[in-house]
């Protein structure tokens, strides 16, 4: 139970916002604690700036103490622990989820190793890693005595990568990435049409937000809607599977390529509607006519130059900003910085788009070299919506990262080292929530797993902090026996229930 100094509390709601079983509230500028829903995890202890609470460690009839991580909650008869993984129900805890034995991930076409025989959704823990895994799974597949060793495993090492598909600029790369104020990650690269994040690591796990960073990579990988914000930057509205909400917008396609490429792509049919075109994007920004694609399509350059810092023939450097394409432009006529008319013809069309296509305008050159705007032709338009046509819808992904290559490796088996050698050598298939995981090349077993293969909503996090990640090994039991297997506490497939949650 936690006990307040309300001269001391300042109601700031940091405890209110970590708590993780919503025991902590904050009532007229004071932090108030529900006995029932407190496990004595501590999170609030941690977060509290002002130092008002104090854990006093009161017997509570009828609660029950988790062992399952090192936060060792006390839970009351009908409430679940700080991980809501478990449940008090009269007395006994149970995991709240029945085992998935199904995984989601698609493995028609894998060999007999790759497939988990059961995932590890929903089956317990090995904590404190001196005992054998919670499910150790055997049947034969393909005339193979195959095994599999489940658990989940709480990671203090663990993050995740989330790609957000947006021609919108987010911020700089290394830009702190927050969520109610806290730092929760960083902007990391820029892929082809996609900025990435990188939420959470270790040290930002024991960092001072620690609690709030689990909890952003946990709803982040369980799909659920998260609100980041970039320092200096945009407001995120980013949820798995969905269109990103940048600064209030939704982003509803990705672009089919950097300027240049698009130029590329669609030359030929540019090049039959228009005497010019300028493809705007942060990145490269595509000139027409100067680009060898224009001159394949048979265009000799037009004299016209855009607003950005050339690169190479037809590409140039645009710069970042809230504009068209990402770019600082806002006013399609400022895309043209000027027309040579030693070389321009009066008439000419030029065309001002994006990589998305979604914004169009169309100029033409007066006599006296002055730039006015025209209304669309509909052959300008058809091609515009060809262009717009080949992008791909945008959405928000993510890659759960994490390390598997400590301690939790003893309730596999009695050698961890051959384990890890044994992954590496393939001849045991990690996967995570019934998802095949890649392995990093190098030491220990550090993979990445695309969380929209793995069983629904299969992760959760302990205020230690750390996430907690289902994990599976699957191998021979010619080879689980030469790794030190726990090979007595194998149990046949078909003994395996979907009730099991003890």
């Amino acid at each position: 139970m936690i006990e307040i100094d309300m001269d001391k509390c300042r109601g700031c709601g940091l405890c209110e916002q970590n708590c993780p079983t919503g025991a902590m509230t904050v009532v007229d500028e004071k932090a108030v604690a529900e006995e029932t829903k407190c496990v004595g995890c501590g999170a609030c202890l941690h977060v509290c700036k002002c130092q008002s609470l104090t854990r006093i460690d009161r017997a509570k009839p009828g609660a029950v103490r988790c062992g399952s991580c090192p936060v060792q909650c006390k839970i009351e008869n009908g409430f679940y622990g700080a991980c809501r993984r478990y449940i008090n129900a009269g007395g006994r805890l149970l995991r709240n989820r029945p085992l998935v034995i199904e995984p989601v991930a698609d493995y028609r076409s894998r060999p007999e190793l790759e497939r988990p025989l059961v995932t590890g959704v929903g089956a317990g823990s090995t904590y404190p890693d001196g005992k054998p895994a919670p499910f150790i799974v055997m049947d034969t597949v393909g005339g193979i005595d195959v095994v599999t060793v489940v658990t989940e495993a709480p990671l203090s090492y663990s993050g995740v990568k989330v790609k957000i598909d947006t021609n919108f600029h987010i911020g700089r790369e290394g830009a702190r990435v927050r969520r109610d104020g806290q730092v929760v990650g960083l902007v990391e690269t820029e892929e082809y049409g996609s900025k990435i994040l990188a939420v959470g690591g270790a040290n930002l796990l024991t960092g001072e937000s620690g609690f709030i960073v689990a909890r952003t990579i946990v709803e982040i990988c369980n799909g659920e809607r998260v609100t980041l914000k970039v320092d200096r930057g945009a407001r995120l509205e980013i949820q798995v599977g969905k269109p990103p909400v940048i600064n209030g917008r939704l982003d509803g396609k990705m672009r089919v390529g950097c300027g240049s490429a698009t130029v590329g792509m669609f030359a030929r049919q540019l090049a039959a509607v228009v005497d010019e075109a300028i493809i705007l994007d942060h990145h490269v920004v595509g000139l027409l006519s100067e680009h060898v694609a224009g001159a394949e399509a048979g265009l000799k350059w037009s004299g016209v130059a855009p607003n950005a810092r050339k690169s190479t023939r037809g590409r140039y450097f645009g710069e970042y900003g809230e504009g068209w394409g990402g770019t600082s432009i806002h006013n399609p006529r400022e895309a043209i910085k000027n027309v040579d008319m030693n070389v321009a013809s009066p008439g000419i069309k030029i065309l001002v788009t994006e990589t998305t296509a979604r914004q169009v305008a169309l100029f033409t050159v007066t006599p006296e070299g002055e730039i006015e705007e025209i209304p669309l032709t509909a052959e300008v338009i058809e091609v515009v919506e060809l262009i717009g046509s080949n992008c791909e819808d945008a959405r928000v992904s993510a890659l759960y990262t994490g390390g598997t290559g400590g301690s939790a490796r003893a309730g596999v088996c009695d050698y961890p080292v051959k384990l890890t050698r044994a992954v590496h050598a393939g001849e045991a298939k990690l996967t995570v929530g019934g998802a095949p995981a890649f392995v990093l090349p190098g030491g220990g077993i550090n993979f990445m797993v695309d969380v929209e293969k793995m069983v629904p909503k299969a992760f959760a996090w302990v205020p230690t902090p750390a996430t907690v990640a289902p994990v599976e090994y699957t191998t021979s039991l010619e080879k689980y026996r030469a790794i030190g297997g726990h090979t007595k506490n194998i149990i046949r497939r078909d003994k395996v229930g979907k009730g099991d949650r003890d």
